[in-house]
């Protein structure tokens, strides 16, 4: 690898950016690719798409060479770390945290009330006792972040779903009833992109239990993230 090329592949995990290396194993030309951008043009665009998605080239069976008649390149995957938040400090979370972390998640979870967000509660995992809006403000969501809401209360999930909405967390989840969830709607009713919402969070597998509905959340996040362009 160039010295050029290894400079540009540590800007762009410095930068949180997805890109791949191709490589071209007749002659060993490598080209740097940056698949997400809205501008993106490649002839293996779809391959490079479904690598990217299913982080091909960290599965060890599945070494990412794509074959044309004369053709062989490798598609090296370079994606930014998966990321979790949450927000509220609850039951639920108590058991989201470890399922997640298990999944490959960085998982933070955010709650200003020190007696739910503590590390007795929550060990080994990274707590911020900011107001949500504030600390997803300085977390800064992107293509690879689900936000995930439990508190339950609108003075909390109000604001952070002000800051996660725009951002490009690939998927976003809020806690409460059909009910509850139509009135958050209309609460904000003037942000753009409520679509983008799951509520009721979670895949609807009749969960009751806080380790149930976790599991139902960690199942919708990973729908999202291995098949959210699919839809």
């Amino acid at each position: 690898m160039k010295r050029s090329t290894l400079d540009q592949l540590v800007r762009s995990q410095q930068d949180k950016q997805t890109m791949v290396l191709l490589t071209d194993m007749k002659t060993g030309c490598q080209e740097i690719f940056y698949p997400l951008d809205p501008q993106a043009a490649h002839p293996l665009l779809d391959q490079i798409l479904v690598a990217v998605r299913e982080d091909l080239s960290f599965i060890h069976e599945a070494p990412g060479i794509h074959e044309e008649p004369g053709e062989q390149t490798f598609i090296q995957v370079y994606n930014p770390p998966l990321r979790l938040i949450i927000v509220g400090a609850v039951h639920i979370s108590q058991f989201l945290v470890p399922m997640a972390r298990m999944a490959g998640y960085d998982v933070t979870v955010i709650d200003p009330r020190r007696a739910f967000g503590n590390a007795v509660r929550f060990p080994d995992c990274s707590i911020l006792n900011d107001w949500p809006d504030d600390a997803l403000a300085e977390l800064k969501p992107d293509h690879r972040t689900a936000v995930v809401i439990l508190t339950h209360d609108p003075k909390l999930d109000d604001p952070a779903l002000e800051i996660a909405l725009p951002s490009p967390a690939f998927y976003i989840g809020a806690l409460g009833s059909r009910r509850t969830h139509a009135k958050r709607l209309e609460r904000l009713k003037h942000l753009p992109g409520l679509d983008r919402i799951d509520g009721p969070v979670g895949l609807d597998i009749g969960a009751k239990s806080p380790a149930e509905i976790a599991l139902s959340i960690l199942g919708a996040i990973t729908a999202a993230l291995r098949q959210g362009d699919e839809k």
